[in-house]
């Protein structure tokens, strides 16, 4: 079996190019989370595949070989055979024991939010999300881009494909560093939503009285904005409540952060007027 997962990785690429498997197969993300899901992804697509054409080979062999046409004979008496059932009992619970193997460890690392760097509390409500930022003081909220908004109302005139990315961008993006652990603790005002960032491997229902764990962390030559939806069927606008991330370098994180909390902080109440003698 080995053999043929080394043949069938070969030419894994080959296939790719020439038949639009990306449009096809999970991306492989910014995050190295991300990317351990993809070869997960990838380890238990190649070994289904190697059982297929072991199952089927077999049965096409079978059916070819002992075909009535060649004089063979069904034999009536046989019932049962115990070291056959053995066999395709015992085979399959050790190839399902070899592919848990990796899926608990990455099952392990996603839901591993130790040593992060920063926390932002992530608040799903109809329709959009909430984003704090609970070290520094800063809170925002991000709801569905005015152009989009706009464009999808009914009868408005207006073609959705002259709006850049339609119902996927919003008016204010939750922004992250690069090369930073950040963890999002994940709750919902009203209703389940799921906040789901394909690019991040990150993907987890926000739902009302419970707080949901996830993390991230963005290669540092990744920067760039990266989009998401809401994934669950949380009413009748839950087209309309897109993620967008912005991931900056660190400095500019740190500039506009600074900038943010500065915008937020609440103004100095006024000094108290002299007392007139």
């Amino acid at each position: 079996m080995s053999l043929a997962l080394a043949a069938a990785a070969a030419l894994a690429p080959a296939a790719h190019a020439e038949s639009g498997w990306g449009e096809l197969n999970l991306t492989q993300g910014v995050t190295d989370i991300s990317r351990k899901i993809y070869d997960l992804h990838m380890l238990i697509f190649w070994v289904c595949v190697v059982i297929g054409i072991v199952v089927f080979g077999v049965m096409i062999w079978s059916i070819v070989t002992f075909r009535k046409s060649k004089g063979a004979v069904p034999d009536t008496t046989m019932v049962h055979n115990t070291k056959v059932e053995v066999v395709w009992t015992v085979i399959p619970v050790m190839i399902l024991v070899a592919m848990a193997v990796p899926a608990a460890r990455t099952l392990v690392e996603i839901e591993d939010t130790s040593k992060t760097e920063l926390t932002i509390k992530v608040t799903g409500f109809q329709w959009g999300w909430n984003y704090d930022y609970l070290d520094d003081g800063v809170s925002y909220y991000s709801h569905l881009d005015r152009a989009s908004n706009a464009a999808r109302e009914l009868d408005s005139g207006i073609d959705p494909h002259t709006v850049e990315h339609y119902l996927l961008n919003v008016d204010q993006p939750l922004v992250v560093p690069v090369d930073t652990k950040v963890r999002l603790l994940i709750t919902g005002a009203d209703v389940i939503h799921s906040w789901w960032v394909p690019a991040f491997g990150v993907k987890k229902d926000a739902i009302p009285g419970f707080v949901n764990e996830a993390w991230f962390k963005v290669d540092t030559d990744k920067p760039g904005l990266y989009r998401g939806q809401c994934a669950e069927l949380c009413g009748r606008d839950h087209g309309f409540m897109p993620i967008v991330v912005d991931v900056r370098s660190k400095a500019d994180f740190a500039a506009w952060l600074k900038d943010k909390a500065t915008q937020q902080k609440p103004a100095a109440p006024p000094a108290p007027a002299p007392n007139a003698s």
